[in-house]
């Protein structure tokens, strides 16, 4: 039987710990043949504290764990057993359906690109006032007018001599009102 990517419901804030422990079971039962991967889907986000650049990771589906295994009663046991572990997600109580195969690599990308590429903490939105906290218009506040997440840079209008002026900034330049 092939394996599949289920997702598990865990108590929020215990992922790791569901991961953890789901691990240290499969080893003692002597099932990892019939596992795969078990994965917590987080990425990282850069964040500015206090002037200096932060990096942090950030679950993108807290309460959830994704587990590559073969569905069988064994198997299920094994998972639902696990301390801090609500059920399968998906399908019957007693017959968990998995994900598709594209959902599964859509997460497993997201997961892979949030590692290649830190995205923002915080994320901003067109018309949104900012002010600046850094740089030559340091305390001038300003409209963002437009959004570049993969330079991670914004366009804001500042009004300066009381002439509105576009600049360009760094994410970690500004932050909301």
């Amino acid at each position: 039987m092939a394996k599949r990517w289920y997702v598990v419901h865990a108590y929020s804030g215990f992922e790791k710990q569901v991961q953890r422990s789901l691990k240290d079971r499969i080893e003692r039962a002597e099932m990892e043949d019939q596992f795969g991967e078990i994965l917590v889907p987080t990425e990282e986000v850069v964040e500015m504290k206090k002037g200096v650049k932060r990096k942090s990771e950030r679950k993108f589906f807290p309460g959830y764990v994704l587990v590559e295994m073969e569905m069988n009663e064994d198997t299920w046991h094994l998972v639902k057993d696990v301390p801090k572990v609500m059920g399968f997600i998906g399908g019957r109580q007693d017959q968990p359906a998995p994900i598709s195969q594209a959902e599964a690599d859509a997460i497993l990308n997201r997961v892979k690109e949030g590692v290649d590429k830190p995205r923002p903490k915080v994320l901003f939105e067109p018309g949104e006032m900012v002010r600046v906290i850094d740089g030559p218009f340091n305390d001038f506040n300003g409209t963002v007018e437009e959004i570049n997440y993969e330079k991670s840079r914004l366009r804001v209008a500042v009004s300066i001599f009381g002439r509105s002026t576009p600049v360009e900034l760094d994410f970690q330049q500004v932050e909301k009102l």
